[in-house]
């Protein structure tokens, strides 16, 4: 998976094309898998139509990094570290001396930044892309995806490798992690139908590597539980397939709602995704789960039908969650 064209000589960005690059990342919502999914169990996730983008260009010293995101208020200084161990990571590994070739990166786009949605993987790829563009190395996208999994794993520690194939590929896909170094599993879905989502934001960002670190801990200590909610989720991904391939919307916001269940088990929800959840339902989704990290960030919505999804968007906005209505599936 971490394979890719770049050679073992430090580039000269000086000698390519204008000097710059361009490239872009999505976001992504996971359906059905987060924290799991780092075990090498299976997870369904689909990529949004948002997206991040980034323009590389030569720079007059060192490193020049512009971050013209929208953001939840605080992510991007609590992500601070985080993204300066990505941007480490890219540079070494397309062999960039900024020392030698000063290298300006500009982030924009309209993924708005929040703790679930994927945006640190959506940095990753994009910044791959753009690399990839200036130096003129034509990777294929599977390497773009080993470069942006590299800068993933040193930002968050042990990233599943889900977030960075969604925000490189999009669509919608199936993964499992293969826990023995080899290439990961990922299958593409088409659904019958797509369906209306609400993703409502807590407000909260965390940091990806410490709730990660937090689970393994549990794990740890706590191995029989913790292996009990990993069997409890095996049934709960292996009944979401069919009821998402044919769109029987009842039973996978069941699903979800079940999901949600277990997460809460591994300690990574907290009382306001639990309170979002509770006004969801009571206004009539089909079910909600907290998607990503967790602890904050980000709780995925079902809400088949433009009416339900803005009463329920309604419903949550109301006592002051930022909600976004889009869709996933179809083409």
């Amino acid at each position: 998976m971490i394979e890719s064209s770049v050679s073992s000589e430090a580039h000269s960005i000086d000698t390519y094309g204008n000097g710059n690059g361009n490239g872009i990342g999505y976001g992504k919502t996971i359906l059905f898998g987060e924290h799991f999914v780092v075990y090498g169990l299976p997870a369904i996730a689909a990529a949004l139509t948002d997206y991040t983008k980034a323009t590389v260009e030569i720079g007059t010293e060192g490193l020049t990094f512009i971050d013209n995101r929208p953001e939840t208020p605080g992510y991007k200084e609590t992500k601070r570290d985080e993204i300066q161990r990505q941007l480490n990571a890219l540079l070494k590994h397309f062999k960039i001396d900024t020392k030698i070739n000063p290298i300006k990166i500009t982030l924009s786009g309209n993924l708005v930044c929040a703790s679930g949605i994927g945006a640190s993987a959506a940095l990753a790829a994009s910044i791959s892309r753009a690399l990839n563009q200036l130096l003129d190395l034509n990777m294929t996208d599977e390497q773009i995806n080993g470069a942006a999994y590299i800068a993933e794993e040193a930002g968050s520690g042990t990233p599943s490798g889900i977030d960075n194939t969604c925000a490189v590929f999009g669509g919608l896909i199936t993964f499992e992690k293969n826990l023995h170094g080899g290439l990961n599993k990922i299958e593409r879905m088409k659904i019958k139908q797509s369906v209306e989502i609400v993703l409502a934001n807590s407000g909260i960002t965390q940091e990806t590597k410490i709730v990660v670190k937090d689970v393994k801990i549990l794990k740890d200590k706590n191995p029989e539980m913790v292996e009990k909610v990993f069997e409890n989720y095996k049934n709960v991904f292996h009944s979401a397939l069919p009821a998402l391939e044919n769109g029987n919307w009842k039973i996978l916001g069941e699903l979800m709602n079940k999901n949600h269940e277990l997460l809460q088990e591994i300690t990574v929800s907290c009382k306001e995704l639990d309170k979002m959840q509770k006004i969801a339902l009571e206004a009539n989704a089909f079910g909600a789960k907290l998607t990503g990290t967790g602890r904050g960030g980000l709780m995925l919505i079902l809400t088949p039908g433009e009416e339900l999804q803005q009463n329920v968007a309604n419903s949550l906005e109301n006592v002051g969650f930022n909600c976004k209505k889009t869709k996933i599936g179809g083409d």
